[in-house]
């Protein structure tokens, strides 16, 4: 996807991009979908092997599966399931005491697990996302390289060793300053002439601060240390998650993985190497055990620092992850709730470029992203409260304990955790309007998740009334390059007859009752009969019973209209 280049000006593309960590690549990939033109500018030559993040939620697993990149991220998945088996077997040999079978996991509240057993896996939140619930395994390395091989097939010019220094914005565009870090040929006072700029480039952002953005929230009072190294006594740490005297640390799940948590405030010098001696002296301190570090492959510190920006958009200037929110690591939020802007802000931002956005679409990313960003901010604040190695906090964190040790409070933490009870305040009543589409399995083989690949929004008739598909296409008219129509029947939601989901895979419009009544008659059961439900043999005539007309209230087809300008714009309408 080549730049525009007008001779003595400088090079115009649509939008750049500062970042090119998994928010700026996935960014830029939603945006290429959709046929805009898209540089990324990345400060780093190559992609940055310091320990971060190793897991993706619900939401965000079902936006890689929307794009057909769920198989990859399985095999990913695979691979780091090896690798925790074989660092339990070389714990074993080692002869490491208190080796207890892995209990299923289902996430940790600071540092409390959550087991898997006690999970009400009936509960219809968990049941909505299909295969996407399977995978959630995958560091942040290995997310970045698949986006950036993905960027590079859809045209995207990622320039690494390149750092934006400052910008000129205007009503019409931004004019973007770039520095070569390496020898990566960026010549001295280069520009970079763009419709708009998204700032993704971290918890220190630079277009945040050029910009003026204000970034309200709390102080820091941890410092928390992770690294991977090679250490002797290993056996004498306790595997995952312990609470001491001293703070917080955890061993694993990968060999020689370790995280420790003082409350003795910020570091002094966050940019200071983390060196061995400092690693293995805060271990010691917090674990009480003799282990001696010999190598330090990767380490990297951190805080609780929290805090927001108000606002996501500046005119003609944009912030998307870390650049618009930073918080602690606690939870494994923070790679997810980019990965959400990214999803979010990608749609919008292209149908702004092409010149179809109905008034006011761009500024519902701030309102729709902003409120789950907050919520990760207290959710986070929340953590470290219980974590702090003092009376009240250790006696409220035997309370959450035992709240843990129920199926009630456990399925409470682990929908939270995973993601799975987001929801924007959209327009409309039905159950499912501003939650993710459920991923409906239809009778010809597919599923909901492939129909969105293409990056376009989905009109569907879920009834089999062929009257219905006729009214859904005249419906759809003068939007076929922003929205495909599809008829499909879907026996496990009989009563629901219509969706319209925007191209992040949010239902702008529902029709039907979301009960899970089948065409058979009987009513899927909870718990154990619900498994048995689901599990039977189908019936040769659940599947091919005759469609019946569809019943309608006289304010759908107005509703779906409203919902069709409000989230397509006006039908007909092409790029500029």
């Amino acid at each position: 996807m080549d730049m525009e280049n007008t001779g003595s000006t400088p090079p115009r593309t649509d939008v750049v991009i500062a970042g090119a960590g998994p928010v700026g690549l996935m960014l830029a990939c939603e945006l290429a979908l959709r046929g805009v033109r898209v540089v990324v500018l990345e400060r780093l030559t190559e992609v940055d092997e310091t320990i971060k993040a190793g897991g993706i939620n619900t939401p965000s697993s079902e936006a890689f599966y929307r794009r057909g990149l769920l198989p990859v991220l399985a095999g990913i998945q695979k691979e780091a399931f090896d690798r925790f088996h074989s660092f339990m077997r070389q714990r074993q040999a080692a002869g490491a005491t208190a080796i207890r079978p892995a209990p299923k996991f289902a996430g940790h509240f600071a540092g409390i697990m959550l087991r898997g057993e006690a999970l009400d896996a009936s509960d219809p939140d968990f049941r909505h996302a299909g295969p996407a619930g399977e995978v959630g395994f995958v560091s942040q390395q290995a997310l970045e390289r698949l986006l950036a091989e993905r960027a590079a097939e859809l045209g995207v010019v990622l320039r690494r060793g390149v750092e934006l220094t400052g910008f000129d914005a205007a009503a019409d565009g931004v004019t973007v300053h770039l520095r070569e870090v390496a020898g990566t040929g960026a010549a001295a006072g280069e520009t970079l002439r763009a419709g708009w700029l998204v700032g993704c480039d971290g918890g220190r952002s630079t277009v945040r601060r050029l910009a003026g953005f204000p970034f309200p929230g709390t102080a820091p009072e941890i410092t928390g240390r992770q690294a991977l190294v090679e250490m002797t006594g290993a056996e004498k740490l306790g595997m995952g998650w312990n609470e001491t005297e001293n703070g917080i640390y955890t061993h694993g799940p990968l060999p020689g993985r370790i995280l420790t948590v003082e409350f003795d405030g910020p570091p002094a010098d966050r940019d200071a190497p983390v060196t061995l001696d400092e690693l293995q002296a805060s271990l010691r301190r917090v674990s009480g055990a003799d282990v001696t570090i010999t190598e330090v492959h990767t380490a990297t510190r951190f805080t609780d620092n929290a805090r927001q920006v108000p606002g996501y958009r500046s005119g003609r200037v944009l912030l998307a992850g870390d650049a618009a929110h930073v918080h602690s690591p606690f939870g494994g939020q923070g790679l997810n709730l980019g990965i959400g802007d990214a999803v979010n802000l990608g749609w919008k931002l292209a149908a702004t470029v092409h010149g179809h956005a109905p008034d006011g679409l761009l500024d519902t990313y701030t309102a729709e992203r902003h409120p789950i960003g907050a919520w990760v901010l207290e959710w986070t604040r929340a953590q470290i409260a219980l974590m702090r190695p003092e009376r009240h906090s250790r006696a409220l964190r035997k309370v959450i304990t035992e709240l843990t040790g129920t199926v009630t409070g456990t399925t409470f933490f682990a929908k939270k955790i995973s993601g799975v009870w987001q929801r924007y305040d959209l327009p409309g009543d039905h159950p499912l309007t501003g939650r993710s589409a459920p991923d409906l399995e239809f009778t010809d083989g597919t599923r909901l998740a492939a129909h969105l690949e293409d990056g376009r929004g989905l009109l569907l008739v879920l009834s089999g009334d062929p009257e219905a598909a006729g009214r859904a296409a005249e419906h759809a008219a003068g939007y076929e390059d922003r929205l495909r129509v599809v008829a499909a029947r879907c026996p496990d939601r009989p009563g629901l007859t219509g969706l319209l989901v925007r191209p992040d895979g949010i239902v702008a419009w529902a029709a039907g009752t979301e009960g899970t009544d089948r065409v058979d008659g009987t009513e899927e059961a909870d718990g154990a009969e619900a498994t048995a439900t689901r599990t039977a043999a189908p019936v040769p005539a659940t599947r091919t019973a005759a469609p019946v007309p569809t019943p309608r209230t006289a304010d759908e087809p107005a509703a779906l209209d409203d919902a069709l300008r409000r989230w397509f714009g006006a039908p007909g309408r092409t790029a500029a």
